[in-house]
């Protein structure tokens, strides 16, 4: 499969209707076709080569939807930077990944700088901003204006896009999806979501997140309108939704426990909406029964899965979304084109009801990890993506997740993994040793908290570690809440930090160790 293919026919279809509409700016899908093709042949006298990976670093906008779809054009795969990192996260990662060429909006263009001293590569940066191009860099809307080419043709197990999250190791790891992985997932999300051409999606959640993409490329299957939210603001979504008339959009539970508890949002006519997926971190089951009162003509839709899986593996539908239901506070069933099972550790299925790994296969598992075979071939043992999350099936086929093997914390939608957090947390001279675990969070799902043993004679205190943590990774990876004690932290016989026996306090009561 190509995702050429995906606009192709979008323009086969609809080659009239709508494709992107964003603040003064619309277009038709044949008129999108036009505009990819040229920021392809701009891309390619840039001296951008097929199979060249090419950055982006920018709000959601029709710009990003347009760099996305010119990437593949032209054969060069796509590299989405999350907009929460800090400068020398971005560095590692576009290092990494041999960026050479990155597309920044105005959001980021005062980052360059910092970012590229952080570089050992050299990079060229694209202005896709509103306002006039900076000197050194290249104008997005002078590439526009390239005489179109044909596409180049590249896609099946060609790789399509490097997706970065978060790893156990303390590095970011670039998840490596293909042309097949990717337009797999499109085909799957899209009857879930029953997108077609009357839908208008909008791109509330960050365009680099998988969580999202999957609807990129799935309402352009389907020939659908792409309208956007830059930043998301409550009271600015509600309105968006409601002179737009959207239809379809999807949410991470804190934007949607946010959306259903603004005063002025709830002003707003929501009356347009079909369906609404939420996914990319656990919901609170009091988030969801509020946003099911408010938004009773709404169908909900969760998506459970991660970025190795491009990123879909079950969904649990409308119909499933009954007060007091037995399968509401499950993830579904396994997605159309997925194979789901419950492994214990010699990958054989266990019984259902019983406690086990979720692992999964299907044309949208990806092909690895980008430069980590170790830790590619650990994911991918035995022919299964190994989710590290624990959960069981029952006889319908429903997975519920019930912990996650993997030491990681999803707080508010993004992967947060401990090691990483605990290494900017040990650059401080005053911390003799620490452990950051995840706790319940009514807004977060999970919030980041730290524990940490202080070295003899040292002083420090919550605020002045948080400022601390700023200076080494993104703000949400940061602790939102810090126990300073003089108890040791409880270890293994072979010195391991017991975190479970630190988290205990925290989820005792609860039915799951995941919020």
């Amino acid at each position: 499969m190509f995702i050429d293919q995906a606009l192709l026919r979008a323009v086969q279809i609809a080659p009239n209707r709508i494709a992107t509409k964003y603040l003064h700016r619309s277009q038709t899908w044949a008129e999108f076709l036009n505009t990819v093709q040229c920021v392809a042949s701009g891309v390619s006298g840039l001296g951008v080569k097929q199979g060249d990976n090419i950055g982006i670093l920018a709000l959601n906008s029709d710009y990003y939807l347009e760099v996305l779809f010119a990437s593949s054009w032209g054969g060069a795969p796509i590299v989405p930077v999350n907009t929460r990192l800090v400068a020398r996260e971005v560095a590692f990662l576009l290092d990494d990944a041999n960026v050479e060429f990155l597309f920044v909006d105005d959001a980021f263009v005062g980052e360059i700088e910092s970012i590229q001293s952080h570089m050992k590569n050299k990079i060229t940066c694209i202005y896709m901003g509103e306002n006039i191009c900076p000197p050194e860099l290249v104008s997005y809307s002078q590439l526009k204006k390239s005489e179109p080419v044909p596409s180049a043709e590249v896609g099946g197990e060609t790789l399509a896009g490097l997706f970065y999250t978060g790893g156990t190791t303390g590095r970011s790891k670039g998840v490596m999806l293909s042309h097949d992985n990717i337009m797999s997932n499109a085909i799957n999300a899209a009857p879930v979501m029953d997108y077609g051409v009357d839908t208008v999606y909008l791109h509330a959640a960050p365009m680099f997140h998988l969580a999202d993409m999957a609807s990129t490329y799935a309402v352009t299957l389907a020939g659908g309108q792409h309208c956007f939210a830059p930043r998301f603001i409550p009271q600015a979504v509600g309105e968006t939704i409601e002179v737009e008339k959207i239809t379809h959009l999807l949410l991470v539970p804190t934007m949607l426990n946010a959306l259903v508890n603004d005063p002025s949002s709830l002003k707003c006519d929501f009356s347009s909406l079909r369906r609404m997926l939420y996914g990319a971190s656990p919901m609170p089951e009091a988030v969801l029964l509020k946003a099911m009162e408010v938004l009773p003509s709404v169908g909900f839709v969760q998506g459970y899965g991660q970025t190795e899986a491009s990123p879909l593996i079950t969904t649990l539908q409308p119909e499933y979304h009954v007060l007091s239901g037995p399968k509401l506070t499950s993830a579904g069933q396994a997605a159309l084109g997925v194979q789901v099972q419950v492994m214990d550790l010699n990958v054989q299925e266990v019984p259902r009801g019983s406690v086990g790994e979720i692992c999964a296969r299907g044309g949208n598992v990806m092909m690895g990890y980008w430069g980590l075979q170790d830790a590619t071939n650990e994911a991918l043992r035995g022919g299964w993506l190994h989710t590290g999350d624990m959960g069981y099936m029952d006889e319908d086929g429903f997975v519920f997740l019930v912990d996650r093997a993997k030491d990681m914390i999803i707080s508010g939608g993004e992967n947060v993994y401990s090691i990483e957090v605990e290494d900017a947390i040990y650059k401080h001279s005053a911390i003799k040793e620490c452990a950051v675990i995840g706790i319940p969070s009514d807004k977060w799902g999970e919030q980041v908290h730290a524990i940490v043993v202080l070295r003899d004679g040292a002083s420090l205190d919550e605020a002045e570690l948080i400022t601390h943590c700023k200076e080494y990774v993104a703000g949400y990876k940061c602790p939102r809440s810090v126990l300073i004690t003089e108890t040791p932290l409880p270890v293994s016989g072979a010195g391991k930090i017991l975190k479970n026996e630190l988290r205990k306090p925290w989820w005792e009561g609860l039915d799951k160790a995941v919020n």
